[in-house]
Formats: C-alpha cells, structure tokens, sequence
C-alpha cells in the first residue's frame, strides 16, 4: 500500500483553504485525527478544533423520508475563519446587514420566500443600500455556515431537472376535445397572457376524498386553487364556472391532462375558449401545473386527507404563492403580473370594441 504523502505545515500560521480541503477530504475517507495530523504536518488538536469549528447540518431523503447527519465542511470553515478575521479589520458585513437579515428571516418564515426572492426583491424595491444587504450567494454561505437563525435543514428542496424524453409517436386515445399537439406553438414560449393549466392536486387516492384543484396562467405564473367535493366532472365544471364567470374575458386557452374529471369542460366553457389535452404520462406537457403543485404540496402534503382541510386554508395558500417574487419575472410578484397583463388585455379589448 503506498505512503501518503506527508505536507509541511509552516508553524505557527492559520489553516490554509487547501488544507481544510484536504482535511474534508481525509476525514470523509475515515482517517483518524492523528493520521489526518500527521499527513498534514499539524497537531492532532488543530484537526480535532478544526472539526468542530467546520460541522455543519445535512439533510437528504432516505426512502421517502428526511435523514438528518452532520458532517465537516471545508467551505463553511473557511468562511467562518475569514468572518473572524474581518472581524479584526472592519465592522462584519453581518452586523451591517442586520435590519436586511431580519427583513430575510421574516419573509422566509412567514411568506415562504426563498433567499434569492427576499434579495432580488429588496433590490427592485430599493429597499436598502447596497452596504445594508448581501447577495445571494452571501446570504446561501452564511447559512450553510450556521451563522443565520435559518438552517440549511429549513430550506425547500433544491429543483430537481428530469431527463426531458421526446413523446412516442402513439398515444392513448383522449377523452374528448383536441390534442395538446394541435395546440398553437406561441402558447410554449409563454410571451402571451391568458393561456393556461388546469389539474387536481390529491391527498389520499381512494377516490372519495377532497381534492385541490389549480388553474395557472402560463405567463405570470398566477394561479387560482379551489378546494373541490372529489376528483370528478361535476366537482371541477363547478368550480371553474365561477371562475369563468369573472375571469373568462382573458381565458385564450387551456391546457388539461387526459383525466376523466376534465372530459366535460367543453359545457362550462361554451364556446368561451379551447381545451387541449396533455397526453397519458406525459406530465412534461404540463410544467407550470407541476412546478406549482410541487409548492402546493409543502403545505398539503401527498397521502394526508384534504377532507379536514377548509377553503380558507386553500386561499391562504394561493395568496402567499401569488405573492411570491419571483426571478423569472424579474423579482415581480405573479399577483402584480397578472393584474397588469389582465389590465392590458381590457384596454386592448376596449379599443378593438371602439374601432369597431
């Protein structure tokens, strides 16, 4: 088996990046603290207080269920280090961020707001001065070195990006109405307002219980949720009658999935806009229903009952999520969007109607 080779450490000097690197390195191959000093030319000590000064809290999904661990990072140990260092030299960014990472705290627990909304926000808002915030980046390291009231355990899962496959060539037949296929190609690049998504969201699949229907507009992400008696026909035209009522003026398009509580849609909509049906498995077709159901589930999670959950908590939700700031659309918020767009439409509409 062949020697490691053994470093020189100069006395009396700080940890370098590189070592700490190489101490994370060696401690994940399960070297003990006397054979990591002696490879790194350093005390048994300084390994055993560079560990602890460099644990943070991991968490990942074991089977379905969340595993929390600790374990030694590099990076949180060298950020730590140069914070005290600063310490010594300038007033910490932290202190002088202070007001910024209480306005963070507070929208993150109580709105739901990830770090990159709260500081592309505050940004667009000019809410603080550039010396009174820091980035994202900052504000992402400060966290995964436990220098925040926020853990790296509280943040939402990170997006996970699925293979993309191209549809096979034959498909299911639909239940009625046309296919996604015929549906026209602006609707994809989501330039235009008034195109959108309609699904059910389930928490126990008996078939007996309430369901959470979502209805989103593809190009400011608002969405529209309703609490529903079942997974049915008659439970969705219901609900979407009411919303057509008030909001069918701006309805150009609807995308579905090929479910059987979607087949009668055509009777609510008489004649108000067109129905294009996703194919069988093909969830890809619908990515903005599946982004936001993905949200929705955060505060309804898949297996537990919808029966005991009221419409109120439904709304609550709706509200928060279109109040979320988001990146895609430049920090504004999808209530804001979608209010302008609808508020552009009607002008529009209104001048068509004088013309004419």
């Amino acid at each position: 088996m062949q020697e490691q080779n053994i470093m020189s450490h100069t006395k009396g000097h700080h940890l370098t990046a590189f070592e700490r690197g190489k101490i994370a390195a060696l401690h994940g191959e399960e070297k003990s603290n006397r054979e990591i000093a002696r490879i790194l030319g350093i005390c048994r000590q300084t390994v055993a207080n560079e560990l602890n000064r460099g644990q943070i809290d991991q968490v990942q999904k074991v089977n379905g269920k969340r595993v929390y661990r600790t374990e030694y990072s590099a990076e949180a140990a060298q950020l730590r280090y140069e914070e005290n260092r600063r310490r010594c030299h300038r007033p910490l960014k932290l202190v002088q961020a202070a007001d910024f990472i209480a306005h963070f705290t507070e929208h993150f627990k109580q709105d739901g707001w990830s770090p990159d909304a709260v500081v592309g926000r505050a940004k667009k808002k000019k809410l603080y001065r550039p010396e009174e915030m820091v980035c994202t980046t900052t504000l992402y390291n400060y966290i995964d070195a436990q220098l925040l009231e926020i853990k790296n355990i509280d943040l939402l899962e990170k997006t996970s990006h699925r293979i993309k496959h191209k549809a096979n060539t034959q498909h299911k037949r639909l239940l009625t109405g046309r296919s996604i296929d015929e549906r026209p190609k602006r609707v994809d690049s989501r330039r235009e307002f008034g195109h959108f998504e309609l699904d059910t969201v389930v928490g126990k699949r008996d078939g007996q219980e309430s369901v959470i229907m979502t209805f989103i507009e593809r190009k400011s992400r608002f969405q529209f949720m309703r609490l529903i008696d079942g997974r049915d026909a008659d439970s969705v035209n219901y609900a979407m009658r009411g919303i057509v009522a008030e909001y069918g003026d701006v309805i150009k398009t609807i995308t579905a999935d090929n479910g059987s509580e979607f087949a009668d849609l055509d009777s609510v909509l008489d004649g108000v806009t067109t129905v294009y049906y996703a194919h069988p498995y093909r969830s890809s077709e619908r990515g903005t229903n599946e982004v936001h159901n993905k949200m929705v589930r955060r505060d309804f999670p898949k297996g537990e009952s919808l029966d005991a959950v009221s419409p109120l908590a439904v709304a609550e939700t709706q509200d928060r999520l279109n109040r979320l700031p988001r990146r895609q659309l430049k920090y504004r918020t999808t209530e804001e969007v979608f209010i302008a767009e609808r508020a552009r439409a009607q002008r529009r509409a209104a001048k068509s109607a004088v013309a004419s």
